[in-house]
This record gives structure tokens, C-alpha cells and sequence, in this order.
């Protein structure tokens, strides 16, 4: 087991290395505030498996850490840059929702004390989805994989709960299905920053895992709340709230609006997929590797509704 973390560890510094990445960059967006920014890419090792925002809250008591990255290695990279900026206990591991960008660097964690928070499916989705992920991943990460070990919630929200960090309460919020069925946000008042998980992508194509109506329904829901900044999933590691919102749903709207009329004339599922929001290209990166997919999942959804 240590000689497989050890080669894990050396093959993530060769690819930083080769990348010419000096190490894992953490910056304090508000005060007590601290944001990794992934790299807008597919999971490889090349990067560890690092192209989720990650982020951290620091209380006056203790540590809340939001998502954990997508690889042991880039979780234990996370913590020591962690470990470097404040000497309070982590309290909280929060898992935004059950992709393995964002989850499968809990493993790092898991010996901190930690309690492991997230939306009251992700243990579920976990259970069914993780064995998945972790063969499915294999090819792309190699060895890198070798010691993930998927660490599920032990404190599920439901509907809203508030976390106490000694002198900062943070708000977190589960949410129907939408991007994915485990979606979770974390709301720090003291700073006005919000954490979104994959509810926002900026830059990098937005994701359905979940619903496409679901998704544009939330970000109706996401925009009332009161925030001043937003660290999404994906994308430049900060940005204005709830300006931030625009460019996705322009996406959906698009993709909802072009799927809608090829139904209406009675379009076939594979041609329509072909064309129906493709002219948001040019504003998204990695738009070739999920968009089918995306109008795929929105032509099964919409497809059933009433006329």
C-alpha cells in the first residue's frame, strides 16, 4: 500500500514537473477564503486528475475543506498546501456531488478527523456509481488510481444546513436533480463567496448528469441567493455573483430552445443531436466531448413532455 502511494506521489511530481507547474496553488479569494483552480481539461495523469475548483473555509476554530480533487495525490497536495496557510483542524470534508473530480481525493482526508459532508444521495450515488468510476478511469489515470478509496458521507443535508467554524456559520443547501442527483452548495455569508460544485461551469461546457429542465430551474433558484462572488466547479477559479450565471444559461437556453423545435417536427434523436445547439461552440471549451452528450440526455428528457 505505501509503495503504491509513493509511485502515485512520483508520478503526479514528474507530470508537475513536465507541465512546469511549481506546486499546488492555493490563493485566499476573501479573507480566510482559499480556492484551487483546476485545469479546464479531461482527467489524465498528466494532471492528477486536477481540473475541479477546490476550496477551503477557515473559522476562527477550525477548517471546512469543499471537494478534495480527483486523485489521492492531488488531495494530499491540497492538504499540506492546507496544512501550510493555517494550523486549525479541518472539521468538515464537504463533497459538492459524486463526480470523481471532486471526491476521489477524500481519501487524503480521511485520517484528519474530519466529518464528511454531503447531499442526502451522495452516499447512495457513491455505492452505485464508485466502482464504476474507479474501472472506468483506469486507462486515463493508471496508477494514480491505485490507492483511491471512495470515503462516503457520514452527515447527509437535506434540505439546508449550517455548519459552525468557531465565529463563521456556512450554509449549505441540497438541491434536486439537476447537474447531478447529489448537488450541494456552500454559502460563506462572513466573505459573500459561494462555492456552486459543478451547479456553474465557466468556460468549460456545462455538464448534464442529471436534468436539463432541473438545471435550468436551479439557476433560476441559484440566483436569489445573496452572494457578492462565486468559485464554480469549473473555470476561472472566481467570479462576480450572479453575473457568473449568464453564459450557462444562454447554454441551456440554446440547447432547450433548438431540442424543443426538432422534437416539434418530429426530428429523429440522432440527427437531431447533431445540430440542436451547436452554435454555442465557439463560447465553451471540451464543447466536442460532452455537448452530444448533454443534447442526447435533454432529447430524452423533453421529448416526454406535454405537448
Amino acid at each position: 500500500m505505501l509503495q503504491r502511494t509513493i509511485l502515485a506521489l512520483a508520478i503526479t511530481c514528474l507530470c508537475l514537473v513536465a507541465s512546469g507547474a511549481k506546486s499546488f496553488e492555493l490563493t485566499e479569494i476573501a479573507p480566510g477564503v482559499f480556492v484551487h483552480q483546476g485545469v479546464t481539461a479531461l482527467m489524465s495523469r498528466d494532471n492528477a486528475g486536477g481540473i475541479a475548483n477546490l476550496g477551503a473555509i477557515v473559522g476562527a476554530e477550525a477548517v471546512a475543506v469543499i471537494d478534495t480533487g480527483g486523485s489521492r495525490a492531488e488531495g494530499e497536495a491540497f492538504l499540506a498546501a492546507l496544512q501550510q496557510r493555517t494550523t486549525k483542524p479541518i472539521r468538515y470534508v464537504i463533497d459538492t456531488h459524486v463526480h470523481p473530480d471532486h471526491i476521489f481525493g477524500n481519501i487524503a482526508f480521511r485520517d484528519t478527523g474530519a466529518v464528511f459532508v454531503g447531499h442526502k444521495n451522495l452516499a447512495r450515488a457513491m455505492a452505485t456509481r464508485g466502482p464504476h468510476y474507479l474501472s472506468s478511469f483506469r486507462e486515463a489515470m493508471g496508477a494514480l488510481l491505485d490507492d483511491v478509496i471512495l470515503v462516503p458521507p457520514t452527515l447527509a443535508v437535506e434540505r439546508e444546513t449550517i455548519l459552525d467554524l468557531g465565529g463563521r456559520k456556512i450554509t449549505l443547501k441540497a438541491w434536486r436533480t439537476a447537474h447531478s442527483d447529489s448537488d450541494l452548495t456552500v454559502l460563506d455569508p462572513q466573505s459573500g463567496t459561494l462555492f456552486t460544485g459543478d451547479l456553474l461551469f465557466l468556460q468549460h461546457v456545462p455538464i448534464v448528469d442529471g436534468s436539463l429542465l432541473g438545471f435550468l430551474s436551479v439557476i433560476e433558484e441559484l440566483r436569489k441567493i445573496e452572494a457578492v462572488r462565486v468559485v464554480p466547479g469549473h473555470g476561472p477559479a472566481v467570479a462576480p455573483w450572479p453575473q457568473a450565471l449568464e453564459a450557462q444559461k444562454a447554454y441551456f437556453d440554446h440547447l432547450t430552445r433548438d431540442l424543443r423545435a426538432d422534437i416539434a417536427k418530429g426530428e429523429t434523436l440522432a440527427r437531431a443531436v447533431t445540430t440542436a445547439g451547436r452554435g454555442e461552440k465557439p463560447n465553451w471549451l471540451l464543447f466536442e466531448d460532452y455537448h452530444t452528450r448533454n443534447a442526447t440526455a435533454g432529447f430524452a428528457e423533453l421529448e416526454w413532455e406535454a405537448p
